[in-house]
């Protein structure tokens, strides 16, 4: 799965609402040339954490318009990007999806 995203950015988004979560991928999606790796929802709550994938300027443009969507339906947990993953975070990364 790491190969699959080898050299790609990574944006990292959590919010309180998965549906809220969906809207903001979507706007991300729209906005820049990003892939998403995963949506994992948070078994404590009705929230989600969002992986999203690309150049860095991709990705921070599509955090952008992810947190402008996301901003009025839901709290916003937390968010960052990483522009250059080392090879653990990869593996953390990839550890996550689908759980």
């Amino acid at each position: 799965m790491t190969d699959k995203y080898e050299g790609m950015a990574v944006g990292v988004f959590e919010l309180d609402s998965e549906c809220a979560c969906f809207v903001a991928l979507d706007a991300a999606a729209k906005t820049a040339a990003v892939k998403i790796q995963g949506v994992e929802r948070n078994r404590l709550s009705a929230g989600a954490c969002v992986k999203m994938r690309g150049r860095v300027s991709e990705v921070k443009a599509a955090m952008e318009a992810a947190l402008d969507a996301a901003a009025p339906i839901s709290k916003i947990v937390s968010h960052t990007v990483i522009a250059a993953p080392s090879e653990d975070t990869e593996t953390a990364l990839a550890m996550t999806i689908k759980k």
